[in-house]
């Protein structure tokens, strides 16, 4: 694991946060939701293929398949 994906999870929660309470303050409370969300859904999609070449790694050093 590189400490570079903590610092890129980190830095769309700021980017994130930061445009959320810009728009919450300018009562766009319903784009600031689906912000959030996409903020969310990526870094999802960032742990989940970290998750999966773990698994992988797992298989690899196992013999399993």
């Amino acid at each position: 694991m590189d400490i570079s994906v903590i610092f890129k999870i980190a830095a769309v929660g700021i980017i994130v946060t930061i445009i959320c309470q810009v728009l919450k303050k300018s009562d766009r409370d319903d784009i600031a939701t689906l912000v959030s969300l996409t903020g969310l859904i990526i870094v999802l999609t960032v742990v989940i293929s970290m998750i999966a070449d773990l698994f992988s790694q797992i298989r690899q050093l196992f013999d399993l398949f």
